[in-house]
């Protein structure tokens, strides 16, 4: 790829968003979530099989609210601060998110994304082969069962969205906190009024059949879009932005109904190269700077085959299975051992 020190200024230009956009896809996707929902709750007496359907799309579209809160927590899906706040932080009552707390981890994994020396804080564990061969038994256990797909995409959304959403990081600051504290009321008051409405057993079935189904498809995209064979992953020293964005970072193409309900999320090379631009603007960027076309690309079914890759080959400079890792020698290292997602 040539013109690397240029591609954030080519990309500049489609920084801005604007009003009219953001308030349109706010009422494209949370009007018809809501739709989708109440459709599944009268679809119940009737068959739950019935319910599924609606329960599927709304699961998208609730992926696509979740983009929402994304981009405000990156504070450009509003000119105004304060807005993208108030905004964020609704979209982060319905995905469960709080807003500070989320947007202080993911801007941390922005500015450490495929740094091997920085991992730890938002991101997915993830091992060198050295480190592997070199930690003990334990530890080896516990990434086993991390990396295992069903504790990742069906366990995972669990813990991170439930659970650990609902709990302030250590050392976080006093605005976060009352933000962690303020969502976590609102989550409870509109799950009271909700089983209030329309019945406990009614709201757990099709806010839990949705929410489990979306939360597998955010840790997917998330997975995905950094767990590609030739990613990218240097130590501090040699590590560099723009190739972390563009290398590290997939450009997955999705069928259009796909792309729109995960918000273009899958343009996410231009997303980590430039979080300053918003959700709808990154198809546009994309088609309009040649080099940014010319990057790691997936589709639907080649991005199957990610769910081999467990362990990050320095040498090589590639992921590898578990498999792949029985016949390489073992060393002694230093292991990185804090899961994150």
């Amino acid at each position: 790829m040539t013109n690397l020190k240029t591609l954030k200024k080519q990309v500049a230009p489609f920084e801005k968003g604007t009003t009219k956009e953001s308030i349109l896809q706010l009422i494209n996707t949370v009007i018809p979530f809501i739709i989708l929902w109440v459709l599944a709750y009268q679809s119940l007496s009737v068959s739950y099989w019935l319910a599924l359907v609606p329960m599927v799309i709304a699961a998208g579209f609730l992926t696509r609210i979740f983009i929402i809160f994304h981009d405000c927590t990156h504070y450009n899906f509003f000119k105004s601060r304060r807005t993208n706040r108030i905004v964020g932080t609704a979209m982060g009552v319905l995905t469960l998110f709080p807003f500070d707390q989320w947007g202080h981890d993911h801007t941390v994994h922005h500015a450490t994304s495929g740094n091997l020396d920085k991992r730890g804080t938002g991101d997915i564990w993830t091992l060198t082969v050295d480190e592997y061969k070199a930690a003990p038994l334990k530890l080896r256990l516990a990434y086993r069962f991390y990396r295992n797909p069903i504790v990742m995409f069906v366990l995972g959304p669990i813990w991170v969205f439930l659970i650990k959403n609902r709990f302030n990081r250590k050392n976080a600051r006093k605005k976060e906190r009352k933000n962690t504290y303020l969502v976590n009321v609102l989550i409870a008051a509109a799950a009271a009024i909700m089983c209030v409405t329309v019945g406990w057993q009614q709201f757990l079935i099709v806010q839990g059949s949705i929410f489990m189904i979306s939360g597998a498809a955010g840790i997917w995209l998330f997975y995905v879009q950094h767990t590609f064979e030739d990613s990218y992953f240097e130590e501090d020293k040699e590590w560099e932005y723009v190739l972390a964005a563009v290398e590290g970072s997939s450009y997955y193409k999705l069928p259009k109904v796909l792309q729109f309900l995960t918000g273009n999320i899958g343009y996410h090379h231009i997303h980590h190269l430039s979080p300053r631009v918003p959700n709808y603007r990154l198809e546009e960027t994309h088609n309009s700077i040649p080099e940014l076309q010319h990057v790691p690309t997936i589709t639907l079914a080649t991005s199957l085959t990610s769910l081999k890759f467990r362990l990050w080959d320095e040498d090589r400079k590639n992921f590898v299975s578990f498999r792949e890792v029985k016949s390489l020698p073992k060393t002694s290292i230093s292991t990185q051992a804090k899961p994150e997602l």
